[in-house]
């Protein structure tokens, strides 16, 4: 029988108080009102860092491994004939030479550094600055979310999907592993975190990404019955939302086909992935947004069935953003299993690279273990737990909702203008609809310049607005200009570029436009 506990005398977890249905407890007289005491968890401080240690060793261990397929099979299984390579001192090796592939890992340390720097009543706008002014490269929610932060728009308005049309895609979902990990059996209080910095970069479902999976986190601590934690960790996520509603069907799917991933995979494919928000996912095969990517999470832990190998090659092999979903689902069977269980093939060459401070950060594997640990005794104890000497009893929350968000409600997107061509001095487009996007570039990859384009945008002969382009990569501005809940109906747009460059060109690529309902044809001019 599955157990919703573990239960090992070695760790002394023991569970306190109101138990659930499953144990025998004698039923309160009728006659008198009770409060059902809370659940309590009991373990020893080195079980809980064991599983801390787990967690953070098994997402390093899974973004390695799904590293070289990273958006390399979108809308496409990765067969199993595809080798993916695994071997002693590959972790060493892609710490060292690639790290870029660790947004995964530095963006969460970013954000447990503030904690450690600051305290845990650090203000979001600590957490704000920090990332905005960080040295690393970065895409999509986050780097709309980064451009908003330096030019005055703070969170949580700098995720919202208004000033950031990437608002559904999976940024908070690849960094909120920490808000689970500092929360043991605390899925209420890891919220309230996310709460705070996922509105940073997302709203609506992309910022669900990140709630539900820190929530996976904290149950990971109290149970390793996943199809358990799976549902348990839903009960975070509002249940009108798309995103409820597709892991809801990722569920029933499991348990219609449960030997069969890709036939789960095949019905989110068929009925989840038409991408409304993301400019670079519409109109093509390519998924960044957190709901499909966050199916393909809960695919990996399903099927897997807490084989830590066998749920790392399924996360990946579900394609689209194969290293971030790896990782995900390996930190969260990692808590699970703990470090010590971890298996020896996929811990080689880890301890060579538990010393290595993660680039951008001064914090390494080694010592965010440590940190872990005092940051989740301190949440333990703020949300009414105890910490007795090598004893630590958590007071386990019953997850509840958190506030309904949607994004693009009523926008569809319904066509797409390629312009491909240089702005040097004006551009006019036409479109039918309420809304648009227009995808651009003025900085090339790790581009260093301290020039600031001045795009003027007039919309509808309206009052112009000046848009500033940096043309330096960690500060560009990742779509150049976007407008959504327009007015039914034809609208003008004309760019004009107030300081043109020669050294600094700014190039217009597509623009995407929207409109009130699904329709085969719009005008486009």
């Amino acid at each position: 029988m599955k157990k919703h506990l573990i239960q090992a005398a070695s760790l002394l977890c023991v569970l306190a108080c109101a138990a659930p249905a499953s144990y025998a407890q004698a039923p309160p007289k009728k006659s008198a009102p009770t409060t059902s005491p809370a659940k309590t968890l009991t373990l020893t401080k080195t079980a809980l860092q064991n599983k801390i240690k787990g967690g953070w060793a098994g997402q390093t261990i899974g973004v390695t491994y799904g590293g070289p397929m990273e958006f390399k099979y979108n809308g496409t299984i990765i067969q199993d004939y595809q080798p993916i390579p695994w071997y002693d001192g590959y972790l060493k090796k892609t710490m060292t030479k690639d790290a870029g592939l660790y947004d995964d890992i530095y963006m969460d340390l970013t954000f447990v550094e503030v904690f450690e720097k600051e305290g845990l009543d650090a203000p979001v706008g600590s957490f704000a600055k920090a990332y905005a002014n960080a040295g690393y490269s970065l895409w999509h929610a986050n780097q709309a979310g980064r451009y908003n932060i330096l030019h005055g728009i703070q969170p949580p308005q700098s995720g919202q999907w208004l000033n950031n049309p990437h608002a559904d895609c999976i940024d908070y979902q690849i960094e909120a592993d920490f808000a689970g990990l500092m929360s043991p059996g605390m899925p209420n209080a890891a919220s309230a975190i996310s709460d705070k910095i996922g509105h940073i970069m997302n709203s609506g479902d992309g910022y669900y990404g990140g709630v539900y999976l820190g929530a996976l986190y904290t149950l990971a601590f109290t149970s390793d019955d996943i199809p358990y934690i799976v549902r348990e960790g839903l009960k975070t996520i509002p249940a009108q939302s798309n995103y409820h509603q597709c892991i809801s069907d990722v569920i029933r799917w499991h348990q219609q086909y449960p030997t069969d991933w890709q036939q789960t995979w095949f019905e989110v494919q068929k009925k989840w992935t038409q991408d409304v928000g993301c400019p670079d996912g519409v109109f093509r095969p390519y998924d960044i947004d957190a709901t499909v990517n966050s199916a393909y999470v809960v695919i990996g832990l399903l099927y897997g069935g807490g084989d830590f190998g066998k749920t790392l090659n399924i996360a990946t092999r579900c394609g689209q953003d194969a290293d971030c979903n790896p990782s995900s689902a390996g930190g969260i069977l990692g808590t699970i299993l703990g470090y010590d269980k971890l298996p020896a093939y996929w811990k080689q060459g880890l301890a060579e690279a538990e010393g290595i401070d993660f680039k951008y950060t001064t914090t390494s594997l080694s010592k965010v273990y440590a940190v872990g640990l005092k940051h989740a005794l301190e949440m333990v104890r703020r949300n009414g737990g105890k910490v007795e000497g090598e004893q630590v009893t958590i007071r386990l929350q019953e997850p509840t909702p958190v506030k309904f968000e949607e994004n693009f409600a009523g926008h569809y997107p319904v066509a797409r203008l390629a312009i491909n061509k240089p702005l040097t001095d004006e551009y006019t487009f036409d479109f039918d609809g309420i809304g648009y996007v227009l995808r651009g570039e003025t900085a090339k990859y790790e581009a260093q310049s301290d020039y600031v384009l001045q795009l003027q945008v007039t919309l509808d002969n309206q009052a112009p607005e000046t848009v500033a382009l940096p043309c330096a990569f960690t500060t560009r501005r990742y779509d150049l200009a976007w407008k959504y809940q327009l007015p039914k109906g034809h609208h003008t747009v004309r760019l004009k570029l107030l300081n043109p460059s020669p050294d600094h060109p700014c190039k217009l690529e597509e623009a995407y436009f929207y409109a009130d309902k699904p329709v085969a044809q719009v005008a486009v001019k």
